[in-house]
């Protein structure tokens, strides 16, 4: 599984642009850190996205994107404003690899 964030928008949207995605892949992380990804996958994935209502006006805005066996992707949109914990945990995770 290869899971890849970009982020959007927010009051470091230009410094954002030069940055590079995020992107991991189950191939190359140990184990345990394999099998915690692919649970916090699992536990947002078939949660349908849900729409909260108002906006913040320089609300960050991220989409991961979840390939399985090179061939299907997923994609997960959520903003700082209507976040889900699912989401917000698996976010977390990710930016906390290097």
């Amino acid at each position: 599984m290869r899971v890849t964030l970009a982020k959007h928008g927010g009051q470091a949207a230009a410094i954002q642009l030069r940055l590079p995605l995020k992107e991991l892949d189950t191939d190359s992380l140990p184990g345990n850190a394999a099998a915690e990804l692919a649970r916090l996958v699992a536990a947002v994935v078939p949660v349908a996205e849900e729409h909260r209502p108002g906006r913040a006006r320089d609300a960050m805005s991220y989409t991961i994107t979840v390939e399985e066996d090179g061939r299907s992707a997923t994609v997960l949109n959520q903003s700082d404003t209507t976040m889900s914990p699912g989401f917000a945990a698996l976010l977390r995770w990710i930016e906390s690899r290097d």
